[in-house]
This record gives C-alpha cells, structure tokens and sequence, in this order.
C-alpha cells in the first residue's frame, strides 16, 4: 500500500500489534532471510574514490551473509560472547559493514567516531567494557591507528586490536608506495594485535555458535558531537529489525539503490539505511572512507548517481547546501527520492534543492535513543515544508509541556517537548550508566527526546528547537529557529546557527555565525540587516553576526554549537575585561562536566583579580584562572 497519509499509517497499525508481526527476533535471522529471498543481487557497494570511473567493490547478499558469519566467528574466537563488546573505530569501507553485523550477531557492536580524540575514545572503551577493538592499521593521512594505540592504552579490558589494512583498495604505483611511507605507530599497549582479512579468511562461511534465542541489547551507539564524555545508548535487535521493516514495508524495494556517503559509526548510516537494506534487498552504495568529506565526493556525487543508477539519496543538510554549489552535470533521471535528516533543514535550502535537482526531498526524524526512525514527511503524500513528518507506524509521538504538577500533553500547536515511545525505545535503560536515564522518561514509558515541537492538525510533527538551544533573554524564550531561518533565506548563505552569547543586562543575546556559498561576496552587516528585516519578534533580532570559513559540525552534519558559545563567550568576555582597562584575556573556553562552558582567564604579572571579577561578574558563565 501507498504510504502517503495519517490514515495509511493508522490502517498498517490495525493490521496487528507489533509483537504479533512476524517478524526476525535476531540480526542474523533478518540477514539470513533477505540473503535467501535475493542472494544473488548486488547487496554492499564500496568505492575507495570518488572518481565515478574507480574501481569499487560489491558484495552480493550471499556473499555478504557469508563474510558477516566469517567476521562473527572471528569474534567469538576471540572469547566474545552476547553480553562482550566489540568496538570499532573506523572510516566506511567493506570491513566496517562486516564489523558491524558480525559484532551484533556474536555480541555487542559499538561503533566510535574516528573524529573523538584519543582520551574520550579510551573512555568510551571503558565504559562499554570492550574486549575487542576493529581499527586501521596505519595509514598516510589519517592519524585512526595512532589514536587507537593510545585509546587502546588508556582502556586495559580490551583484549584484542583487529587491524583493517586499507592498502588492499590501492592499485597501481600507490600500492607499491604505500608500505614505504606507512607511518609508524608508537604501541604502549599490551593487546594482541591481529589482521583482519587474515582472521576472516580461517573462519568458516556458516555460524559456528547458536544464534541468539530472541530480543537483547546488541548495539552501543555513543551520543553528542566532538566535545565532552559522550553518552552511551543501547540498542536491542527489536530496535534494529524495527527500523528495517519500516524501510522494507515504506520505502525500498530489492531493485532500489540508495546512495549513503554518511559515516557507518552513525546510527543514520547503519541503522536507518543499512537496515533497510536488509529489510528490503536493496542495493547500498557508500562513497569513499570519508563519505561526504571525502575528496572530490562533492564534485563528482551526480555522476556516483549515474554510475550506479541510484533510486534514494541519503543526505543531511549540510551536504545539500554544498551540493547546490555544483552542477547537475550527469543523468540522475534514475533518482526518485532524496531523504534528510540529522538536523532541520532550512525552507530555503529546501526549495533550492528541489529546483535544482528536480527530486523532491522526504525530511525525517530520529535520534540515537530511539534506535533512530521516528517519523517521516509520507514518500507518497503532502510534504509538508519545513514540517518532519508524520509519525511512522507504531511509534507514539507526544507534544508535553511541564509543569509543576507535572506533564501535560500539549494542544494542537501548542509547543512543548517532543517524547516517543516505539520498538526502538528501551524504556528505563537507554543509556549504559543507568543515573543518566533518570528523569529521562515520562510516565516511564515516553522518551524525552530535548527537541521542543508541536503536532499540527493533520498529525504532522514539527521541531521547533532544541530545549537546551534556547535563547534566555530576560527571561523571554526565543527560538533559534526563526534566525536560522531568516538567515538562510539570504543567497549568500549556505548555513547558519544562531545561540544566545552572553550579555550583562538580559543574560543572554541572540547571535548568529554563517558559512557562505562559495563565490559570495557580502557583508556581515549585510545579512544581519536582511535577516533582522525578516524576524518578526523584535528580541530575536541578532547582535552579533560573524562569518565563518565554514561552521564546526560533526561527521554528519549537525553545527557544533557549543564551539560558537565558545568564541562568543571567548570574544564577550575578552571585550568586558578590555573595556574595564583589565590586563587580562580569554585563554580558552572549556566544556566543564558539572559546570557547563567555564571561560579560563590568563593572568599577566600586574593582573588585579578583584577587577576581573568585577568585569566579568555580571555575566552567568562561570569563569576560572588558567594554570
């Protein structure tokens, strides 16, 4: 059936409660089941580079049922059982796609952001317990196995490094160059080190242990951006097999193609579009180790959309602002959908895309506590711009507003904040450290999501903002939203965040940084001006605006704000020490884990400290003396 309205998507709940759905209780089970229904076709497409004429690698289903149970055996020979950890910290390559399923069907996956650095790898490796780290053996231009020797020496439990060698993807001169100029790596680790492709290549092609008896935690996916000690959610197989048959019964079918250049250590990428890839038998292409910040992926993506005939690109907002920077220079007539997520996307950017591109975009919602998928703008119905959808079948959206009393459910628009329940939700143990899914529930049963958004009359779901993105201004809320938004109706601009920087009258004062489009040229009091013209409500309208060679943003897209409250505390503070004539300056702003953002100030010799706590004592971030 078409998936176009609310009423197609009450119709697939009557059907029958989900528990009775009969479904795959096990990764391996939903595996082996696609691998029976299309083994022969073309299943996991990697591409070392981006050249649409470069050699790629494809695994077909049968192939790729048969590795995955190689890389779970290996696994288990290395003493991993269902409650042991096997974490991986790698680029996107055949070996990750490998280490994710063969993690979760011998124990436990947790895949790492390459981008972490070491100390908060080592701490994740910690708290998960790993036994087992899959990482690169090193290789030029990318410090991953030096980042992993030192995590690995800050995490003892982990038993075992598995290296993936990428020099089997070189060809010509560079295969021959490369072991020359290898970087060496200090180990001051006492795990054993092994190859992966060597260990693949003794285990045999079917499971060698029984397979799960039914539902259990499988998957550690950390949270947060680059900054601070992220948290650790924990994702069972109902989760995993929920997000794949809504793929599956909604979206693809085995002759689709879906393109993803996200990074395989996002649930987005292995979650969502992995798993409707072994839900539905289709074909997925990941683009360089990189994905979307790989070389030359920008340039040649439209022609990466011809080469393979692709059906649905996956993408996030941040790469469509850079691909309406390029041409449409190949044949993308095979393109049917583009589907977005990881942040809201701007109005502007939206209809730029579609105009452009001629494809129109399905926006989407879903965080890592939920296992991902919440709802979706319906492929076959209203899109409604700006809006993310309706809820997918089975999960249970909430708009609740706080009170004093408690929770309550909100009106139709009426704002509050978004909370899910679903299969993907596990109620009471989201996260590892079991103090951090206190108050994380309401009625213990509704996930709290932190967005704040509204349900409209016809059930669309809406984000407003992030509860803790907030701009405070004398006690008047105001929703970055509408800045970003006005921001980005500016041609110039190809991205905008707004915050609210420090301010020693109102507490808080809306700013905004933006990335241009390549090429522009404007001013900074240019675009302010044009946005304040668009902002309706007076206390929103911006203070500050800075542009910026490009805004910090994690691997997948999302703008990075606590580094902007970070210049922005740094130059606000620096300004009041200057203006009080205080021989004192910002040395660095850090993310304290009790205290929030602290602004560390650098002493000189003739620093009077009752003049610094005097120019800085009107402001609410706190502040500290640099060592």
């Amino acid at each position: 059936m078409a998936y176009a309205t609310y009423d197609d998507r009450n119709a697939i709940e009557m059907e029958s409660p989900w528990e009775d759905r009969d479904l795959p209780k096990t990764l391996y089970c939903l595996l082996s089941s696609t691998a029976q229904k299309h083994g022969a076709r073309k299943a996991v497409t990697f591409q070392m580079f981006s050249d649409p004429k470069a050699p790629e690698e494809t695994l077909t289903w049968s192939e790729l049922h048969d590795q995955t149970c190689q890389a779970a055996n290996l696994f288990r020979s290395l003493g991993v059982g269902e409650n042991d950890v096997v974490a991986f910290l790698l680029p996107n390559a055949t070996e990750t796609v490998l280490t994710y399923l063969g993690g979760a069907v011998s124990g436990i996956v947790n895949p790492i952001n390459p981008l972490l650095e070491a100390e908060q790898i080592g701490a994740i490796l910690r708290e998960t317990g790993a036994k087992v780290l899959v990482t690169l053996r090193a290789f030029p231009k990318t410090d991953v196995a030096q980042k992993a020797a030192e995590a690995v020496r800050l995490a003892p439990n982990v038993e075992t490094v598995v290296e993936v060698d990428l020099l089997r993807y070189m060809t010509g001169l560079k295969k021959f160059i490369i072991p020359l100029i290898r970087p060496k790596v200090e180990v001051k680790h006492k795990a054993k080190v092994v190859d992966f492709r060597t260990e693949l290549a003794k285990q045999p092609k079917t499971l060698a242990f029984e397979d799960s008896a039914g539902d259990r935690v499988a998957a550690y996916f950390h949270t947060g951006g680059t900054t601070g000690m992220p948290k650790v959610a924990q994702h069972r197989y109902s989760g995993i097999v929920y997000n794949a048959w809504l793929g599956a019964r909604l979206l693809f079918r085995e002759d689709d193609v879906q393109i993803c250049p996200l990074p395989l250590f996002h649930v987005f990428a292995t979650i969502v579009c992995l798993g409707a890839s072994l839900g539905a038998g289709t074909q997925i292409v990941l683009p360089t180790p990189q994905g979307y910040r790989g070389d030359g992926v920008f340039d040649n993506f439209w022609k990466l959309v011809e080469r393979y005939r692709v059906t649905f690109m996956i993408a996030v907002p941040t790469a469509m602002s850079a691909l309406m920077q390029r041409k449409v220079d190949a044949d993308i007539s095979s393109l049917k959908l583009a589907f977005c997520g990881s942040s809201p996307l701007p109005v502007e950017l939206y209809k730029r895309f579609e105009a452009a591109a001629g494809v129109t975009i399905c926006e989407g919602y879903g965080l890592t506590e939920a296992t991902c998928l919440v709802s979706i703008n319906p492929p076959d119905g209203e899109k409604k711009i700006g809006s993310i959808g309706i809820p997918f079948p089975y999960s249970d959206v909430k708009i609740l507003g706080h009170t004093a009393e408690g929770p309550y459910e909100c009106a139709v628009d009426e704002i509050g904040e978004i909370c899910v329940d679903s299969p993907g939700v596990y109620e009471g143990n989201t996260y590892t450290d079991m103090a951090k899914n206190n108050g994380l529930f309401h009625h213990d049963t509704y996930l709290r999501t932190g967005d704040l958004g509204r349900l409209d009359a016809g059930g669309y779901l809406w984000i407003t903002g992030r509860a803790k993105d907030l701009i405070i201004r004398g006690g008047h809320n105001i929703d970055p939203a509408q800045i970003e938004d006005a921001l980005s109706a500016h041609e110039s601009v190809a991205f905008a965040a707004a915050i609210g920087q420090p301010d020693a009258h109102a507490g808080e004062v809306p700013c905004a940084y933006v990335e241009l489009v390549s090429g522009a040229d404007t001013s900074e009091e240019e675009i302010r001006e044009f946005a304040n013209a668009r902002i309706h409500e007076r206390a929103a309208h911006i203070k500050h605006l800075e542009i910026l060679p490009e805004l910090p943003k994690t691997a997948v897209g999302k703008t990075l704000k606590n580094e902007l409250r970070k210049l922005a505390i740094g130059r606000v503070y620096g300004k009041a020490l200057s203006d009080a004539g205080v021989s004192a300056k910002v040395e660095e702003v850090i993310e304290d884990k009790r205290r929030g953002l602290v602004a560390r100030i650098e002493k000189s010799g003739d620093t009077d400290e009752d003049a610094v706590a005097k120019a800085l004592g009107a402001y609410t971030r706190p502040w500290e003396w640099a060592e």
